[in-house]
C-alpha cells in the first residue's frame, strides 16, 4: 500500500491537493505537457510539487523527489490537508 500523497504547484498557488499516486502521476504529466504547448504566464520550471507520507496521527513528512522541487512550508505555516 502505497501511503504518499502528492500537492502540486504552479508558482505559489496550488493547483491540486491530497492526490495519490496515480492522479499525481496523470496531472503532473498532463500539467507538463500543457505549459510547454500553451500560452500561459507559466512555464515547466513554474511546476512544483511536494510528496508527503502520511503516518497515523501525525502530519505528512516531506520527502524529495528529484522529478521535480519541493516547496517547504515555513515553521509557521500550516498544512494544507
Amino acid at each position: 500500500m502505497d501511503n504518499k500523497i502528492y500537492h502540486i504547484y504552479a508558482k505559489n498557488n496550488c493547483l491540486y491537493h491530497n492526490l495519490e499516486k496515480k492522479d499525481f502521476e496523470e496531472k503532473w504529466q498532463l500539467l507538463n505537457v500543457m505549459v510547454g504547448l500553451l500560452k500561459t504566464d507559466y512555464s515547466e520550471g513554474d511546476l512544483s510539487y511536494i510528496e508527503l507520507v502520511t503516518k497515523v496521527g501525525a502530519g505528512g513528512q516531506s520527502t524529495h523527489n528529484p522529478a521535480g522541487r519541493v516547496i517547504h512550508k515555513q515553521e509557521w505555516e500550516e498544512d494544507s490537508y
